[in-house]
């Protein structure tokens, strides 16, 4: 099964090059409409706890996560061809949710950084004590790669194991572990750096 194209965000397959009419879900064969109410029931839920994270209003949420699942209807027929489908639903909703925040004129960022507290308190081979304050760590989660915000968004902020976040982003369960483990390190050592270059400027003031 081929892919169908590349989508502009976050690495994931995405939208195909080539723009279709979409067909209306009436004319749908019956399997088609089957599995993708199928695939509605199966991802709303995560979608919607994700999004809230992203977006911090009922309102926005459901709007984004309509659009998103809008936007998933009208390419479902192509999609059941691709071989990357989960991950091509993902980018779309990652690029509603962005639709949303400049819409609203929001930071595009997490409204909680307790997931990202959380992701270096479990880092058990660098633990670091004394968390920095929220800003520096909004600074550091920013300097990790999209895909890594998203799984410690999903794995801490939202509970989801690993095999779990694997099968929302159409991922192998090995790499959103490496890439959480990865993404634990860097936090650490970016909030410890930071954590040491306050220190020496408070050494150079006093």
């Amino acid at each position: 099964m081929s892919e169908g194209g590349t989508e502009e965000s976050s690495g994931a397959v995405g939208l195909p090059s080539r723009r279709r009419k979409a067909v209306p879900m009436a004319q749908w064969p019956d399997a088609a409409r089957a599995s993708y109410w199928a695939f509605h029931a199966d991802r709303r839920q995560s979608y919607m706890g994700f999004a809230y994270l992203q977006l911090g209003s009922d309102a926005d949420t459901e709007e984004a996560v309509d659009a998103a699942f809008d936007a998933v209807m009208d390419k479902w027929n192509q999609m059941r061809q691709m071989e990357h489908a989960e991950a091509y639903a993902w980018a779309i909703l990652k690029n509603r949710i962005r639709d949303q925040q400049r819409k609203r004129q929001r930071r595009p960022e997490p409204m909680d950084v307790a997931a990202f507290e959380a992701a270096v308190r479990d880092n058990a081979d660098d633990p670091y004590d004394g968390l920095a304050d929220a800003i520096t760590l909004y600074s550091a989660t920013r300097r990790l790669s999209e895909r890594q915000r998203d799984l410690i968004t999903l794995h801490y902020g939202l509970g989801y194991s690993t095999v779990e976040a694997a099968a929302l982003l159409g991922l192998e369960e090995a790499t959103v572990r490496s890439h959480l483990s990865q993404a634990r390190r860097r936090l650490a050592r970016l909030l410890r750096a930071e954590d040491a270059d306050r220190a020496d400027e408070g050494k150079k003031t006093s």
